[in-house]
């Protein structure tokens, strides 16, 4: 029987202390019927040239350059380039070990499960562990797609496509959204509606590198990515979702609503804070109507509750006390 092909899409911005490694954990995989599509989203740091030199080392790597666009344009041009029968996704700052494509390759072969995927970890630049995000499971199982819901509104499942392989036929009618971020969660909500749902391996075998200089977690007093806006408004299309096709799942989606809420204005500067900002007025409003959802609700724990609850009363306040105490932490270590 003819192997099938996995394209692996791997988006590159300014990735040039980190890419080698991510590639090259690429190239070891035991399953080398692969397509490496590195895809240079308009690098100004010598990151577009070193593509070009590990692409010589390696036949199955081809290189595209295109204008700075983000990741989710990154990946929606390598999904025009991929010749694959299965799409896998890398994040650049990654690295997997080398039986992960063989193992997701495995179910998907089996015709049983439409969707595949490996559990993760996630280190820091220096290679420490971090607190695991996602449980992996015992052991090999399927999760349908309601349930899979279920979880990533309890913030207990992985969004994240890089941990994940597809059929190349699911993204016929799909592409990532640009210009956003949290852009994951969007797009598997719409994928998870039509697949019965996801066969989830045990391994660790994805490596999540969190960097300092992550667009996502940098802090800076006056800076705020919209990454944080993105999570409230896809909290919205979550709600209307479970409220039309999943309606057992309606108290899982207002606690997931409230807590991302709750993480907009534990991140929102106070500089921003203000009559003018309709987001955040806006937020604020939301609070203020779902106190007794606050209240009522088994899924949000007390810590939880007692910061809404006092963020619907007196958000600036309650903001700059835990800027306070953020600062003091990071300083005392």
């Amino acid at each position: 029987m003819e192997t099938k092909k996995i394209s692996v899409i791997v988006p590159v911005y300014n990735s040039i202390n980190c890419l080698e490694r991510c590639v090259r954990s690429l190239c070891a995989q035991t399953y080398e019927e692969l397509e490496i599509l590195l895809i240079d989203d308009g690098s100004t740091d010598g990151t577009g040239e070193l593509c070009e030199r590990l692409a010589v080392d390696d036949a199955r790597i081809l290189v595209r350059h295109k204008e700075n666009g983000g990741a989710s344009s990154a990946r929606n041009a390598g999904l025009s380039e991929a010749s694959g029968d299965y799409i896998g996704f890398v994040d650049s700052d990654d690295y997997i070990d080398n039986y992960v494509y063989e193992e997701l390759a495995r179910v998907l072969e089996d015709g049983k499960y439409p969707v595949a995927q490996i559990s993760r970890d996630e280190v820091d630049e220096d290679g420490r562990r971090l607190p695991d995000i996602c449980t992996p499971p015992e052991q090999e199982r399927f999760c349908d797609s309601e349930t899979f819901i279920k979880e990533l509104l309890l913030h207990r499942g992985d969004s994240s496509f890089c941990t994940k392989l597809f059929p190349r036929e699911i993204f016929a009618g799909h592409r990532f959204p640009e210009g956003e971020l949290n852009e994951d969660f969007r797009l598997l909500l719409d994928i998870l509606q039509e697949i019965p749902g996801v066969c989830i391996l045990p391994g660790q075998g994805y490596h999540v590198v969190c960097r300092k200089e992550s667009t996502t977690r940098k802090k800076t007093k006056d800076t705020f990515s919209r990454v944080f806006m993105d999570i409230v408004e896809n909290a919205d299309m979550a709600q209307e979702l479970v409220d039309r096709k999943y309606p057992a799942l309606h108290v899982y989606a207002v606690r997931f609503n409230l807590y991302q809420r709750l993480d907009y204005m534990l991140h929102v500067p106070l500089s921003q804070m203000k009559g003018d900002n309709v987001f955040y007025k806006n937020v604020k409003k939301y609070l203020r109507r779902h106190v007794c959802d606050m209240i009522k609700n088994p899924y949000l724990t007390g810590k939880n509750k007692v910061y809404l609850l006092l963020l619907s009363v007196a958000p600036r306040t309650v903001r700059g006390a835990h800027a306070w105490k953020m600062n003091l932490r990071e300083k005392t270590g």
